[in-house]
């Protein structure tokens, strides 16, 4: 977890905007999820630079990456325009099960998964919505270890290109084409993430926003930000290094 003392590592600031890579297992702000959690990125970022920021997006809480602010609530609502006009675009890196290899396209209906909590007496609509993800297979790696009924173990480097940002698309759509991403306990595959956990020590979820690309509100010009995989990711293909394909 994230203390204000080690504070986040800044990727972009300027007078309007401001982006940090979001570690893994952090909340972006106080959820009816997590009512124990006392730290979020919002407060710790303002306590870093000392004034208000408001998000302009949302990562999963185990999701790692660019995370964009703004230092004011009408700057959101400019950005905000953007993504709901598809000219925001991220990328996002992953590590799955299974080779992939080549590019291609999930254009898989995803209905709205309703959470106990965060949606408790909302009134929301769970007909399934077009939901579309762009992938290209960047890596394949062998374990030489049976994983259940297998003799190895393969996986698989991507990147990954939402076009929709549905509920948990990225994971549910990997799912979907029986590559899951190694580390989620929701949608993934159990008997890999205990694998990785006893073999690698890896336990968190292989996916970083590593790239988001828009544009400035005020400047008028393209601004790209990018970032690595979280720290387990890069420890973890470090490794895999000697049973790349």
């Amino acid at each position: 977890m994230t203390h204000v003392a080690d504070f986040f590592k800044i990727l972009y600031q300027d007078d309007n905007l401001i982006a940090i890579d979001k570690p893994p297992g952090l909340l972006v702000h106080r959820s009816p999820i997590a009512k124990h959690e006392t730290e979020f990125a919002v407060q710790l970022l303002r306590d870093q630079v000392g004034r208000y920021v408001y998000p302009v997006h949302r990562l999963d809480r185990p999701t790692s990456g660019v995370l964009l602010f703004t230092f004011s609530p009408e700057l959101v609502s400019a950005i905000g325009a953007q993504w709901m006009q598809k000219q925001v675009r991220k990328e996002y890196t992953a590590i799955v099960r299974g080779f992939v290899t080549g590019a291609g396209l999930i254009d898989y209906e995803l209905s709205f998964k309703r959470d106990k909590f965060a949606d408790k007496g909302k009134h929301l609509n769970n007909a399934p919505q077009p939901a579309c993800t762009e992938y290209h297979g960047l890596e394949n790696f062998v374990i030489p270890h049976p994983v259940g009924r297998y003799e190895s173990a393969r996986y698989a480097l991507i990147k990954l290109n939402p076009i929709t940002g549905r509920k948990h698309q990225l994971r549910r759509h990997l799912a979907h084409i029986r590559h899951p991403i190694i580390g989620d306990t929701t949608h993934g595959d159990g008997k890999q993430n205990k694998f990785l956990r006893e073999h690698f020590g890896f336990q968190q979820l292989a996916l970083s926003c590593t790239r988001l690309t828009f544009l400035h509100p005020i400047a008028n010009r393209s601004c790209s930000i990018t970032c690595q995989p979280h720290a387990d990711m890069i420890k973890l293909l470090a490794d895999w290094q000697q049973f790349k394909q």
